[in-house]
Formats: structure tokens, C-alpha cells, sequence
């Protein structure tokens, strides 16, 4: 039973080795904002970020070359590596900020871990000041975290088997698009990179100028949400570009699955799965609760259609996990309090679609607890002896055990678990209960929705907790906790 809970050498050795890859990789991505460097003249960030891919490119052939894969990964070894290389890509991300001279050291790990995440949040006081290099190594880290990392690096790496069986399941995804592994993460590679041309036409057609295309093309499909500018989207105050907006946002949420099937001509699968019901009726439903609070609030005058705007743009970025925003501190306080913040933090904590790029719990999960709840009330009134079957429709009539549904409901209440204890910390330092709530929902699902509580000026420990959460959320939380019990176990044991 220890050895559940341990490492053996070997297995060391083969998350070390493809540690060192991660990094190489990583090298590579950090010599690409030297080329928005030169076309913009912006000299200054040749040394910074020559001399992180340097630091990243030695670290990683280091490790590549002293150690060598000596045993295929368990999926233990597998979920260890999925956590701790998540970390160390913050740690490398980061040193661009930091040795530009922009940022400190823990708000350039908080940026770089909010890139990679997909979450958002940003230690950047005023956006509008940032240089074209930094705005772009911003939007690429997120463009990568939202494809995943891991992902990205079996998509590379010649290796197959259950190597990389083990590595795409530890990295929070299960479905696979085609028998093969190997060719699921290419084709949704392929599809990733398609999305992204488009995503940038669409924002170019809308209006516009072509590097903030190619930045929110990023950041849009990724699900990430940072943006350029202190006012996010509504900086270009344009309900073309909040449209397109929205289209790229719920391609990014929606399962890469789906998308494969639709693509292959069947797209009534589309509004037959049960993850795009979920999606849809929660957006309904919020949209027009919230819009006729605004309304009757005069929030947004008394005009519906904007109030609807507003409403229905809040909603898509907070149910796709995607961050972006029209509506701000103070005014998401002042106006937005109470049934508006409250139906945010409930959709940000359901997140969006599984195998997609959004953070939370998933639709899918919130479907299965769903058809699990209507399940028991009907076991209920139903005859000793009768068998009921327990089926729910996503890509194929699905079979649900009730092990399922009790792994659902354990990741739920783990999830919660979680969002309570950051709560409690951060609320020695902020007492407003309704904006903590909020804004740790946001960050736990990866999110980056605001209610103006974490700035560059946080406390460090409110960071650290944030950035916690990050991780755990990217991750979903059960290779965080495998990795915690194996530290505890190793150090128990000595």
C-alpha cells in the first residue's frame, strides 16, 4: 500500500526527462515575442527574453540529457508530472516579466500562472501602458495553457502507447476523438490552430485593429480572458466585436469532441448533447434573470436591448470560463450586487464543456449530478424489483453506474471543499463576503472575472492562495491532492 503513495527512482527519472522536454519547449515559445519585438522596435526585450529562453533551454537539456525515461509512466507518475510541470511552467513563464524589470517576482509568477491557467487575473495596473512584446507573450502563454501543455507536448513527441494514454488522462481529459491517442491530440491540434485563424478573422471583420485581433484571438479562444486594455472589450465599446466575442468564447467551452463530430457533417449531435443543453438553458435562464434586474434597475437606463447586452455578454464569458469583461468595479458592485454577482459566481462555478479549454466543474459533470438527482426521486416511487436505466446522451447514449455518479459527487464536494477554505483565507484580509465569493469562484474556475479585489498590491499570502487555485482548477484538483499525499507520505517516512 506505500508504494501507492511513492515514487520509485525510475519513475523520478521519466518525469525529470520529460520535464527537461517541457522546458526546451517552452525555450522555443519565449524566442517568438522577439519577433513582435522587432517589427514594433521594441529593443529593450531581446535580452529578457533571450535570456529566459536561454535559462529555460539549459535547465531543459539538463534534465533531457542526465535523465533518461527508464520505465513507461503510471498514471501516478503521469498525474505527478501533469502537476509539478504546471508549476514549473509559471516559474519559466515568469521570467520575462521579471527580468524586464516590470513586475516583482511573486506578481510575475502570479501573471505567468494566470496566462498558463487560463484565469485572467493580471498584476498590471494599467494595461493600456503595457508594450506590444509583453501584451503578446501575455496572450501566447494563455493561447498554450488553453490547448494545455502536456498536451501540446504529446502532440510533439515521437513516443506512443501508454505513455501518452497516461499523460492526456492526467491532464484532465478522458475523451478521445479517434481510437488512437496520438491522433486525437493532432487532430485537436489542427482544429486549435484553425479556431484561432478564425476566431482573429472574425475580430478583424468586426473592427478590429489586427494585433488586438491576434491578442484576443488568443485569449478568447483559450478561454483565458486577459486583455489589453484596463476596460477589457468594452474598451472598444462595439456590439459587433462583443458578438464575435461571444462566438469565439462558446468555441472555446465546447468540447473538442463535439466539435470533431459536427465537423464530420453531423451537426444535429450538436443540440442533442447534454453538455450543450446544460450550456444553453443556464445561459437562458441567467440571461434573462439578470437582464430584467438590470432593467428594473435602471442600470443601464431604460433601454432593454442594452440592458440585455450588457446582461448576456457577463453570463457567456462567465459560464465559458472566459473572463472578459463589459461590466466593472465599481460599477459590478454597486449595480450588479446581489442577484447579478450571485448567478455569476454559480455559473463560474459550473464552468463549461469537458475536453475543452474552459475551467470549473463541466457541464457534463453538472448533467450526470442532474440526471443522478431526477434518478433517485424516481427510485422512489418505483417498484421494488423495477430496473431503471440510467442513460444520458453525449457524442453516444452513455450508461451511467452509480460509480459515476459517486465519483461526481466526490469531485463536486472536493471541488467546494477547495472554494470554501481559500474563502475563509481570503476573507481575513477582505470582510466583504460578497465580493470574496466572487472573486474566488473566479479564480478557482479558472475564470478572471473581476469584482476589484485582487491588484497588484494584494496581500502575498491572498496571491499565493489565488494562484493555488489556479493550479488546482487547471487541474482539477486530483493530481494536486495525489502529489500532496506523496509529499506527506515521503516526508512521514523519513
Amino acid at each position: 500500500m506505500q508504494l501507492i503513495h511513492r515514487l520509485s527512482r525510475r519513475e523520478l527519472k521519466t518525469i525529470l526527462h520529460h520535464t527537461g522536454n517541457t522546458c526546451l519547449l517552452l525555450a522555443v515559445a519565449m524566442l517568438i515575442p522577439l519577433i513582435v519585438a522587432l517589427i514594433y522596435h521594441e529593443n529593450q526585450y531581446f535580452v529578457p527574453f533571450l535570456l529566459s529562453a536561454g535559462i529555460s533551454a539549459v535547465a531543459g537539456l539538463i534534465l533531457a540529457k542526465i535523465f533518461k525515461v527508464e520505465i513507461k509512466m503510471s498514471l501516478k507518475s503521469a498525474m505527478v508530472f501533469s502537476t509539478i510541470i504546471w508549476l514549473i511552467a509559471g516559474a519559466l513563464g515568469a521570467l520575462p516579466y521579471y527580468i524586464s524589470g516590470e513586475l516583482s517576482y511573486l506578481n510575475s509568477y502570479f501573471e505567468a500562472m494566470s496566462g498558463f491557467t487560463t484565469t485572467g487575473f493580471s498584476m498590471y495596473s494599467n494595461l493600456d501602458a503595457v508594450s506590444y512584446t509583453i501584451q503578446f507573450w501575455r496572450a501566447f502563454t494563455q493561447w498554450i495553457g488553453g490547448l494545455g501543455i502536456i498536451f501540446l507536448l504529446l502532440a510533439l513527441l515521437r513516443s506512443t502507447g501508454a505513455d501518452v494514454l497516461r499523460l492526456y488522462i492526467a491532464e484532465g481529459r478522458e475523451e478521445r476523438l479517434v481510437p488512437s491517442i496520438k491522433h486525437s491530440t493532432r487532430i485537436i491540434v489542427y482544429m486549435y490552430v484553425s479556431f484561432t485563424f478564425i476566431a482573429i478573422i472574425l475580430y478583424y471583420i468586426a473592427g478590429m485593429p489586427i494585433f488586438d485581433s491576434v491578442f484576443h484571438g488568443f485569449t478568447t479562444l483559450s478561454t483565458g480572458g486577459f486583455g489589453m486594455h484596463n476596460e477589457s472589450l468594452l474598451y472598444y465599446n462595439s456590439v459587433w466585436i462583443e458578438i464575435a466575442a461571444m462566438i469565439i468564447m462558446m468555441i472555446g467551452a465546447t468540447n473538442y469532441a463535439l466539435h470533431y463530430t459536427v465537423l464530420k457533417g453531423n451537426w444535429k449531435e450538436y443540440f442533442k448533447d447534454i453538455e450543450t443543453k446544460v450550456a444553453y438553458i443556464l445561459i437562458i435562464i441567467t440571461t434573462i434573470l439578470v437582464t430584467f434586474m438590470l432593467y428594473n434597475n435602471q442600470v443601464y437606463g431604460n433601454n432593454l436591448l442594452l440592458n440585455l447586452r450588457y446582461s448576456l455578454f457577463q453570463m457567456v464569458s462567465a459560464i465559458t470560463t472566459t473572463g472578459l469583461q463589459t461590466a466593472f468595479y465599481p460599477n459590478i458592485l454597486s449595480k450588479w450586487i446581489g442577484l447579478g454577482t450571485f448567478l455569476m459566481t454559480i455559473i463560474m462555478i459550473i464552468g463549461a464543456g469537458s475536453l475543452s479549454t474552459g475551467g470549473g466543474i463541466k457541464w457534463l459533470r453538472l448533467g450526470i449530478l442532474l440526471k443522478g438527482i431526477s434518478w433517485q426521486v424516481t427510485s422512489f416511487i418505483l417498484p421494488g424489483k423495477a430496473v431503471m436505466a440510467k442513460k444520458i446522451h453525449h457524442l453516444t447514449d452513455l450508461q451511467i453506474t452509480d460509480d459515476v455518479i459517486r465519483l461526481t459527487g466526490a469531485f463536486l464536494s472536493t471541488y467546494l471543499l477547495v472554494y470554501i477554505v481559500s474563502v475563509i483565507i481570503v476573507l481575513i484580509y477582505y470582510p466583504d463576503i460578497s465580493r470574496v465569493i466572487f472573486e474566488v469562484a473566479s479564480a478557482l474556475s479558472n475564470v478572471g472575472l473581476s469584482s476589484g479585489i485582487m491588484t497588484p498590491n494584494s496581500p502575498a499570502l491572498v496571491k499565493i492562495v489565488f494562484i493555488i487555485d489556479f493550479w488546482m482548477g487547471r487541474l482539477e484538483i486530483w493530481p494536486v491532492l495525489l502529489l500532496i499525499a506523496i509529499t506527506i507520505n515521503n516526508v512521514v517516512r523519513k
